[in-house]
């Protein structure tokens, strides 16, 4: 299968890496907005084929399939135009800057007959599989926890005076679109989306948040979110049932997961993870390709703006707003 990539950071080198190891994969093209650095990066990364313009590379058939790591107000032009010439396509979370963008892209994915999925590596690993198959040992879960606070270099070039992109509303960027949707996604999957949604945030002078919390209700059951990139916590997420509960280390990669009993045992269901964090992302979405499959079960597209929804209304409660909003 041949694939294009959008974006020459580091995270498209990191799923180029990942996705070598998943047989059927060959890059063939990248995009980049200038030659020079589209030609370094093919050259780096074994790629035949560069672009500067989108719709030109929409147009060719020296691929299949495109991975989109651009910022995130980019993403929904970017994948509109490539699904409109009949490539699938693998965008980075979050796929939309708001729930317009998200539904015009997937009406668009089933206009063309093509495959859109969100890349959230998480919930497509052995792990978060793992989870949902003892999920039934804790009873009746109660409370969902998860926190994803990682200090960001970039905080530090922030308050040199630098807005890098990560700190950027002109992007559709910040915590929660950033490292939040690592906790809101593995919720929606488990459990649907919440009745109510109550959200509180630090909004830094660039205009996007920092860091931010959000409440969930059930029913049910509640859920807590957490997350910042501008400081670090080392807690544990947890999914609460009246029996017990698990244990994640870590919500992005869930290598660690346990559940502790209430009567104090436990029980180690961690499944080994030995690929590349980006490998089981690009396994399954070449993979329902091959199939034949236009859509993830379990990145779903109901899924994905589900946690859309969820982020717009907290984003609305905060008063963060992008650009893209004003569309």
């Amino acid at each position: 299968m041949k694939f294009g990539v959008i974006g020459t950071n580091w995270i498209t080198e990191s799923f180029i890496n990942a996705a070598s190891e998943v047989e059927g994969f060959t890059l063939s093209a990248v995009y980049s907005r200038t030659k020079e650095k589209a030609k370094e990066f093919a050259e780096k990364n074994g790629a035949e084929y560069t672009f500067t313009d989108i719709e030109e590379m929409a147009a060719s058939d020296v691929i299949d399939a495109v991975y989109i790591a651009s910022p995130n107000s980019f993403h929904a032009e970017q994948a509109i135009t490539l699904m409109n010439h009949g490539k699938h396509v693998i965008c980075e979370k979050p796929m939309a800057s708001n729930v317009k963008e998200m539904e015009s892209m997937i009406a668009t994915a089933k206009d063309n007959n093509v495959l859109l999925m969100e890349a959230m590596r998480s919930t497509v690993t052995p792990n978060f599989k793992s989870i949902q198959e003892n999920i039934h040992k804790i009873g009746s879960i109660r409370r969902y926890f998860a926190s994803s606070c990682q200090y960001s270099s970039r905080y530090d070039k922030y308050k040199e005076g630098t807005v890098l992109n990560a700190f950027s509303p002109k992007f559709s960027n910040g915590s929660m679109m950033d490292i939040g949707i690592y906790c809101l996604y593995p919720m929606v999957v488990l459990f649907g989306q919440p009745d109510s949604v109550k959200a509180n945030g630090l909004l830094i002078e660039s205009g996007v948040d920092g860091e931010g919390s959000i409440l969930l209700n059930y029913g049910d059951k509640d859920a807590v979110v957490m997350y910042s990139k501008i400081s670090n916590s080392y807690v544990p997420s947890e999914i609460q049932g009246e029996n017990g509960s698990i244990l994640i280390d870590h919500i992005q990669d869930m290598t660690k997961i346990e559940i502790r009993y209430k009567d104090g045992t436990t029980e180690d269901i961690t499944v080994e993870q030995n690929k590349p964090k980006m490998y089981y992302e690009a396994k399954e979405f070449i993979e329902l390709i091959e199939r034949g499959e236009l859509e993830s079960k379990v990145n779903s597209h109901a899924n994905s703006l589900a946690v859309m929804e969820i982020m717009v209304e907290a984003r609305r409660q905060i008063g963060l707003v992008y650009p893209a909003d004003n569309k």
